[in-house]
């Protein structure tokens, strides 16, 4: 594995929150989440079910936890991207002999990340950085929340399966979850380049991830004209496919990231945080959920804009009423609750 050897500070962020690089999608879902009161526990009693202490002895059992005296250079990241996003508590890593380059954030009550050795082999050490701070960020957003509501929802699914709309009900939201966590993909893909601030290493390791090793062979523009064309498709039909390939994946494809990491890297929000202007976790709690929505509506019907997709264009007037709709029902219900808390 090439070794690059840090020859820089990184910018840190004291008491920065999640909400600063979620994407407002991720955001919105996150801050509605967070605004029911004993959701937290509610889950972790539901997450029981599928016992994620029995997940941690299995890889404490089966597997290596870096620290000081085990993959040192990794443990280091850890600590590193648990300090630039100003993480009390540095999580346990574990790598795992998995020729698959994979990595993944566990659990709710005491999450932890799993790497393979696979992509510890793949990647050089900044762009192992990016996937370490990556996963951090997934801990810090509390995004284990989107993985065990869908494996609730799945099992519930299966239990279901004899009523005539109880499975269609239950797929319906299941849809609406994989959305979301495709969107966490984005949000943590933008945690990574804040921890390594280094957006060729993203750009780099996402490369890898879609062709292997030999970047050699890869180029950075071609890929990027890939990514435009995969947004292009060619007709209705292409983005209609391109649509019910995405139904099934937990992680947006490797295009897509690295332009939507592109995108993000050379705007100002990116630039605002670099700065030190960035929320505040101790704003949490004042985060408005209808706030959220219309933000989250607006990066939709930007992300309609944009695109060239055929198939998109052909929905955007549909769904810009959609989401219209559901931002004037939040924002009434929000105004109804504080009439009431008024009165």
């Amino acid at each position: 594995m090439t070794k690059n050897t840090p020859d820089r500070a990184r910018t840190r962020f004291p008491g920065i929150s999640s909400r600063a690089y979620e994407h407002p999608a991720d955001r919105s879902a996150l801050v509605a989440l967070r605004s029911l009161t004993g959701f937290d526990t509610v889950l972790r009693r539901l997450s029981g079910m599928f016992s994620e202490r029995a997940l941690r002895l299995m890889f404490l059992g089966g597997s290596v936890r870096v620290g000081d005296d085990q993959f040192r250079n990794i443990h280091d990241m850890v600590r590193d991207a648990a300090y630039i996003l100003d993480f009390e508590e540095v999580p346990e890593l574990y790598v795992v002999q998995d020729p698959t380059p994979n990595a993944m954030a566990i659990g709710t009550d005491k999450p932890f990340i799993v790497l393979n050795t696979g992509l510890i082999e793949l990647l050089d050490d900044e762009e192992l950085r990016y996937v370490v701070g990556h996963e951090v960020g997934h801990i810090l957003s509390g995004h284990a929340v989107y993985r065990t509501m869908l494996l609730i929802l799945t099992s519930l699914g299966a239990r279901l399966a004899w009523l005539p709309l109880g499975n269609i009900a239950i797929g319906a939201i299941v849809i609406g979850l994989q959305e979301w966590q495709r969107k966490a993909e984005l949000s943590a893909d933008r945690a990574g380049l804040l921890t390594g601030q280094d957006v060729d290493a993203v750009k780099r390791a996402l490369m890898k991830m879609a062709g292997g090793p030999q970047l050699t062979e890869m180029n950075v523009e071609a890929f990027h004209r890939q990514a435009r064309e995969y947004d292009a498709a060619g007709d209705v039909r292409d983005g209609l496919l391109k649509f019910l390939n995405l139904l099934q994946r937990s992680h947006p494809y490797a295009v897509v990231r690295f332009a939507e990491i592109d995108k993000w890297a050379g705007g100002p929000e990116y630039q605002r945080i670099m700065a030190g202007d960035y929320p505040r976790r101790d704003g949490d709690s004042s985060a408005k959920v209808t706030d959220e929505i219309r933000n989250a509506a607006k990066a939709y019907r930007d992300s309609w804009n944009e695109t060239a997709d055929p198939f998109v264009g052909k929905l955007r007037d549909i769904a810009d009423g959609a989401a219209g709709l559901a931002g004037d029902l939040f924002a009434r219900a929000g105004r109804r609750g504080q009439n009431r808390e008024d009165n």
